[in-house]
């Protein structure tokens, strides 16, 4: 049913430039020009393939969320209200839709993407790429949260050997793939975005030198505050792959 799929960053409209100017750099993505009633939206272009990262100003603290392409619209809404979802608004070309547990998400008309873009080769020679959306879950939600989230995309469902993590995975064609935390304490579910790193240590010093700063350091991954306040994570994954190493 999807046929690309959009990582957003949610970041504060009044500091929207400061976040692009840290977004583009480690992604190694240029910006589209603004866009919107409020000129909150850009998208990051990357230098090959096409772009799956955009950037939205938001009035809240931000976070992150899901647009899924599709080829109809009212099919894919009606299919996702009939697993629990429920539509919180309509506009041309737009179905913005809140999961069970309370993620918001959008579907919009595909367009024709279909080429992934190449991981960027930071200044020491790592490489990393942002290719996945946690989707972070209170434990009274989780179990139904994760069977909407699988039902929904039909992606694979897999263990990762921790409780605590599922991982929906899609078509190797696909930019972004879906991780499922179950959290320790209950409350709606929001998400966070997850770079892949060959090595987690020297893209951390990477984005340290443009203003990002550690807050946990993990065996698999490392916790990262952005310039303007928004969390996201470093994980040992292969860039090209998406996989952890064996």
């Amino acid at each position: 049913m999807f046929r690309w799929v959009w990582a957003f960053v949610d970041r504060p409209l009044a500091r929207l430039e400061e976040s692009a100017d840290f977004w583009t750099t480690v992604t190694g993505s240029s910006l589209s020009p603004r866009r919107g009633n409020a000129m909150e939206f850009a998208t990051l272009l990357p230098v090959a393939g096409d772009a799956h990262l955009k950037l939205q100003g938001v009035h809240d603290g931000g976070g992150a969320h899901l647009d899924f392409e599709v080829e109809d619209i009212p099919e894919a809404e009606k299919t996702a209200c009939g697993l629990g979802a429920e539509v919180v608004r309509r506009e041309p070309g737009l179905s913005v839709l809140r999961s069970p547990a309370g993620q918001l998400f959008c579907l919009v008309p595909w367009e024709g993407a279909d080429s992934r873009s190449p991981a960027v080769t930071g200044p020491d020679g790592a490489s990393s790429l942002l290719d996945q959306v946690c989707v972070d879950i209170g434990p009274a939600d989780y179990e139904n949260e994760v069977a909407f989230w699988a039902d929904l995309t039909g992606w694979e469902l897999r263990s990762t050997g921790s409780s605590e993590f599922r991982r929906l995975v899609p078509d190797a064609s696909l930019p972004v793939r879906i991780l499922l935390q179950r959290l320790g304490e209950d409350r709606p579910a929001s998400s966070h975005l997850d770079f892949a790193c060959s090595d987690v240590a020297a893209v951390r010093t990477w984005h340290e030198k443009h203003g990002a700063q550690v807050i946990d350091v993990r065996t698999a991954w490392t916790v990262m505050r952005d310039p303007v306040g928004g969390i996201y994570c470093l994980t040992a994954r292969d860039p090209r792959t998406g996989r952890r190493p064996e």
